[in-house]
């Protein structure tokens, strides 16, 4: 039987790689395995769900880019442009070019707020909000869409809210312990 102090690595109290089980082996063989990665499966989840949206959002003249500004401003109008963008946790370079389609099709106006002559405030025109009204239609077509409950997608939407969150506290803890 081999000494426990020789199979952790002759007493430097690390594990010898060496010694590494079957089992074990195995599992980190397996944690390579492309179907077992999370990020390929958000991935592959992200482009579908998306792509089911389409046609849905389609029919109301919006991408889901698109979508994401308009539920922004059916919560509160008018809102800055850093508000919409730090909402949708995206640069506002990325929401700039959204919100000029989103004016040229009517449903939206961009003008100079009051007092921070920097500052663009949206808002919608009637025609965005009337645009609600059919809007309000698409979470049930999803859930349709996709054979899901409203209690599945709530628990769907509780886990990826948590997964955000892990990974806006990640980078701090995974740099602190690369420091030690």
């Amino acid at each position: 039987m081999t000494d426990v102090t020789e199979r952790r690595g002759a007493g430097t109290g690390r594990a010898d790689p060496a010694a590494a089980t079957p089992a074990a082996d195995e599992a980190t063989r397996d944690d390579l395995l492309l179907e077992h990665q999370l990020c390929y499966a958000l991935t592959v989840a992200s482009r579908s769900v998306v792509g089911a949206y389409k046609p849905v959002l389609d029919a109301l003249g919006l991408t889901h880019p698109q979508y994401l500004v308009m539920l922004c401003l059916w919560e509160s109008s008018p809102r800055s442009v850093r508000d919409i963008s730090e909402s949708l946790a995206q640069e506002p370079a990325t929401i700039s070019p959204l919100l000029r389609r989103l004016e040229t099709a009517g449903f939206i106006t961009r003008q100079r707020m009051e007092g921070n002559e920097r500052a663009l405030a949206v808002r919608l025109t009637p025609r965005g909000a009337a645009l609600r009204q059919q809007a309000t239609a698409v979470p049930g077509t999803m859930m349709a869409r996709l054979g899901l409950t409203r209690e599945q997608v709530s628990q769907l939407h509780a886990s990826m809210m948590d997964l955000i969150a892990a990974t806006r506290s990640a980078p701090a803890a995974a740099d602190e312990a690369l420091r030690r």
